[in-house]
């Protein structure tokens, strides 16, 4: 039997990597899950290779041996050697992997891989002793995955149906019948709630912020009413010159206080960081924080006064990440 654009859909999805033993991702040891796309485009964003809901390919300068073996294959002519090194008319490449199949070294890399739900599912349930022993489980992150809903509704399911414990990390910038349909299926949500001021949001992200407020409110309620079997996490960046402002974390803090707040069992502000300016080389994209360094201490410290000052239970607000070290 010929099978329908939803079977065919929850079949495969496209996935960036797998993080197994994270501790950053929700409660114990975590495997998560990359998903491939996002409905945001944060100027900040530590993870662009994930925007994109296409598969890219990548060069990575310290792999690479020189031997142009990669501009010889490309059918399209994408290559090119230049002094800075192997350059990508990204216009031209149509992603064909003829690129990679030919690098001797590994420089050339395919960001996005299809995935079968049932590959994943097994490949994911492998980590359960991990998972039993720390209180941990499988968070769905990105990217969003919710922006390919058919493919994570079935991954969670077949993941539920095996007892795996499951987080779904989302900027809440979807559909609400899609949440309707994942909220049983999850029994963690951390939902990223980036800018309180619409207009700063959309400056940032390039999206609007009333859809993620409504989504919040809604995820809220339902996990207020099955508070032994759900839980919310809220997840801020700290961006130096964005998201951190007295402005915006005390703001945060008092509509958390007085919307959300019997449901939220956590908030964290987490650190800013430039680990990902080579990601941004290597996609060549621009980055708009590429000169910006990590915050002090004393900044992280600063944070979570206003964050404490906007109403928000103090107990709840954990400043997380690392800083920079002073002279």
């Amino acid at each position: 039997m010929e099978a329908t654009m939803t079977e065919t859909e929850a079949a495969t999805g496209l996935i960036l990597h797998l993080q197994r033993l994270s501790t950053e991702d929700g409660p114990g040891l975590r495997t998560t899950v990359f998903f491939k796309g996002c409905p945001l485009h944060c100027r900040w964003c530590h993870n662009p290779e994930s925007i994109s809901p296409k598969a890219e390919i990548q060069w990575l300068a310290v792999r690479c041996i020189g031997c142009d073996s990669c501009i010889e294959a490309c059918p399209e002519h994408a290559l090119s050697h230049a002094e800075e090194g192997i350059l990508r008319d990204r216009e031209r490449c149509r992603v064909c992997g003829a690129c990679v199949d030919a690098c001797p070294s590994g420089a050339m890399e395919v960001l996005g891989t299809p995935a079968s739900v049932e590959d994943l599912a097994a490949e994911l349930c492998k980590d359960r002793a991990y998972f039993e022993k720390s209180g941990g489980g499988v968070t769905f992150s990105g990217g969003e995955p919710t922006l390919q809903p058919a493919f994570t509704l079935e991954l969670a399911r077949q993941l539920k149906a095996k007892g795996i414990p499951l987080a779904l990390d989302t900027c809440a910038l979807c559909n609400r019948q899609t949440l309707e349909e994942m909220f049983p299926l999850f029994d963690i949500f951390l939902v990223d709630l980036k800018l309180i001021d619409p207009a700063e949001h959309e400056k940032w992200t390039g999206a609007p912020l009333e859809k993620i407020l409504q989504n919040l409110r809604w995820l809220a309620g339902m996990v207020k009413e099955n508070a032994s079997e759900k839980m919310l996490w809220i997840r801020t960046p700290l961006i130096p010159g964005a998201t951190f402002s007295q402005a915006n974390l005390a703001g945060i803090s008092a509509w958390l206080a007085q919307k959300v707040s019997d449901a939220t069992a956590r908030w964290e502000l987490c650190a800013f960081n430039n680990l990902c300016r080579d990601k941004y080389t290597r996609l060549d994209m621009d980055w708009h924080f590429n000169t910006t360094e990590l915050m002090l201490q004393a900044d992280l410290d600063q944070a979570g006064t206003w964050a404490r000052s906007g109403g928000f239970d103090p107990a709840r607000i954990f400043v997380t990440g690392a800083a920079k070290l002073e002279d």
